[in-house]
């Protein structure tokens, strides 16, 4: 549908005509007081952004879009654009609340018996896709950034962009089976922190370099941390106000964690502060 929609500029735009003709784009649903899953995923594409560098605005474009207009104004969402240090080529939109349900609808977005007025029951998946060739893909905000780089410069261009030079699979490195504490950094921090700012394509996160954390905190303090951070923040705990002040106001997304995966990412950041400290 060739809805009317508003850009966090303010500027009047068409969903078709001016968004996605004729284009490669990746679209999500968010809000902005989201205080879990939006935040992880907002972080996630800021990864697959840096990954693609120039090319974003240029030949593939971002389109986030509120589910709670009535709340994200323009205003919200430019605010929101800061935070997550968005760059060109990323647009944050709003509209009228029929319009963007008609669209998650035609975009396969909106779950029935899941949307129940509520905002944070919402469909997580978001939509990549060619509009001049028909080739549309749903895929997970969370799989690996290099992924979605991927499908974004290279498959959905049909190839057209030359590949690096390429290498025998002979000399592709051995892969070692993660640990359940790799996992969960990767798929649930990584999009956040960095660890020994070792991450490639991540020089500098939007939260704090995770090395060394488990050695200069409390364990206590990290487990409450990692479990529930919004009662945390709500409860005004001096140390979680200070990284929220520290770090852009960005609020600690509840992860949804239990004992047994804290426990888990825990062990795994101490290991690897071990590791990487030896070097």
């Amino acid at each position: 549908p060739n809805i009317p929609l508003l850009t966090q500029d303010g500027d009047k735009v068409r969903f078709f005509d001016d968004l996605i003709k004729d284009k490669v784009v990746a679209i999500n649903f968010i809000f902005t007081g989201c205080g879990d899953s939006c935040p992880v995923e907002t972080a996630r594409l800021r990864q697959v952004q840096k990954l693609l560098g120039e090319r974003v605005g240029q030949d593939i474009f971002f389109y986030s879009i509120s589910i709670d207009p009535y709340n994200d104004t323009p205003a919200t969402l430019k605010r929101y654009a800061q935070k997550f240090a968005i760059g060109p080529g990323w647009t944050l939109l709003t509209g009228e609340a029929a319009d963007i349900e008609q669209l998650r609808r035609s975009l396969g977005l909106y779950i029935e018996g899941l949307e129940n007025g509520r905002s944070k029951d919402h469909n997580l998946s978001l939509i990549i896709g060619n509009q001049a060739s028909g080739r549309w893909m749903k895929a997970s905000p969370f799989e690996s950034p290099y992924i979605l780089a991927d499908r974004l410069a290279n498959s959905l261009h049909n190839w057209k962009t030359a590949s690096a030079q390429r290498r025998d699979y002979t000399q592709a490195p051995d892969i070692r089976p993660p640990s359940a504490g790799e996992q969960l950094f990767r798929t649930r921090c990584s999009s956040c922190h960095t660890l020994g700012d070792a991450e490639r394509g991540v020089t500098h996160g939007i939260g704090p370099d995770l090395l060394g954390v488990t050695r200069q905190r409390d364990e206590a303090w990290l487990k409450r941390w990692l479990m529930a951070p919004d009662q945390m923040l709500a409860a005004k705990d001096p140390l979680a106000m200070l990284l929220y002040e520290q770090y852009n106001q960005l609020a600690m997304p509840n992860m949804r964690l239990g004992e047994t995966e804290v426990a888990a990412l825990l062990g795994y950041l101490d290991e690897e502060t071990a590791r990487l400290q030896k070097q």
